[in-house]
């Protein structure tokens, strides 16, 4: 049973994104073959194309590691193609595939249902706050 009152907020805020991971989870997994973290990915490229692996770990908060392994799972689907950096010879850069860029457009309707599932839930003046909250909290500097 939930207490509306309930005021620790770590708590609610790693529950609600346990429960709201695995619905866009499941819903993106149906509708487009990719994960919410894959999805991220393919989104950080697709907004900036030529992103380093390392630029890549910055834009989504991961560790460099994460993105190592992410990278090998969305390459080995052929989501995104890893090509050599032009002038750092260690590092590559990343372009989503046309693949990856099918995996946006198929996952595209899904977040927008779910976005509009969640807006219904939280009213538009909750929804907009949420977001408003949310950003600050992920480029809060504690």
């Amino acid at each position: 049973m939930s207490d509306p009152d309930d005021q620790r907020l770590y708590f609610l805020l790693q529950r609600a994104a346990h429960r709201l991971r695995t619905a866009a989870d499941r819903r993106c997994l149906a509708a487009a073959g990719v994960t919410t973290a894959q999805l991220g990915a393919l989104f950080a490229v697709h907004d900036e194309p030529g992103i380093t692996q390392q630029g890549l770990a910055r834009t989504l908060g991961l560790r460099e590691s994460a993105v190592t392994g992410l990278v090998g799972r969305l390459t080995a689907a052929g989501l995104v193609a890893k090509e050599a950096h032009p002038s750092e010879h260690r590092a590559v850069v990343l372009e989503l595939t046309g693949t990856g860029t099918e995996a946006l457009r198929a996952a595209q309707p899904e977040i927008d249902r779910f976005n509009a599932e969640l807006r219904e839930v939280l009213g538009d003046e909750g929804f907009t706050g949420a977001a408003t909250a949310m950003h600050r909290l992920a480029y809060w500097e504690s």
